[in-house]
């Protein structure tokens, strides 16, 4: 490859890597054409875009996007290739439901805002990560609920109320 080549890869890569919020690093060597093929369709239909890149131009990338991988650059060995994604744990579930019939792709490592995880043993944490939407309704749900209980007391107490003035109004005098 050229130098121009190269240089312009990195750039790519490096503008690809600024927008990322989340990005996995995974190894997918030794799959046959099917098996990768039937992964490409996967993150195509989930919208999680899969590049195999060399790990010199990926750390290249990396330094040149002003974020902090630097714990990643240990995981740049052997085969890589990177999944980026608009959610969090999407591609940690698409891992997931590929290696019901695979046994790779092997996670090596990911960012997840602002946040580095190291190792396959991290596949269940990232998938228990919640969108922001999610994230959003449940603080929705946390504070709806006060406000419902309060609502409810004071229904509830204006019944009784309404019933205690209506008992001594039937009272004789």
């Amino acid at each position: 490859m050229k130098r121009e080549d190269k240089s312009q890869l990195i750039a790519n890569l490096t503008e690809e890597l600024k927008a990322a919020k989340y990005l996995y690093i995974t190894d997918i060597s030794d799959m046959n054409v099917e098996k990768t093929s039937k992964l490409r369709r996967l993150c195509f239909k989930r919208d999680v875009k899969l590049v195999v890149v060399k790990n010199a131009l990926l750390q290249k990338a990396m330094e040149k996007s002003g974020k902090d991988f630097g714990t990643l650059y240990d995981v740049l060995k052997g085969h890589t290739s990177i999944m980026i994604a608009d959610q969090g744990s999407t591609p940690a579930k698409l891992i997931k439901d590929f290696r019901k019939t695979s046994d790779k792709p092997i996670l090596k490592g990911a960012y997840v805002e602002e946040m580095t995880f190291i190792g396959d043993s991290q596949l269940d944490a990232l998938m228990a990560i919640k969108t922001k939407n999610e994230l959003i309704a449940d603080v929705i749900a946390l504070l709806n609920s006060p406000a419902k209980n309060v609502i409810s007391a004071l229904q509830s107490g204006g019944q009784k109320l309404s019933g205690v003035l209506k008992t001594l109004s039937e009272r004789p005098a």
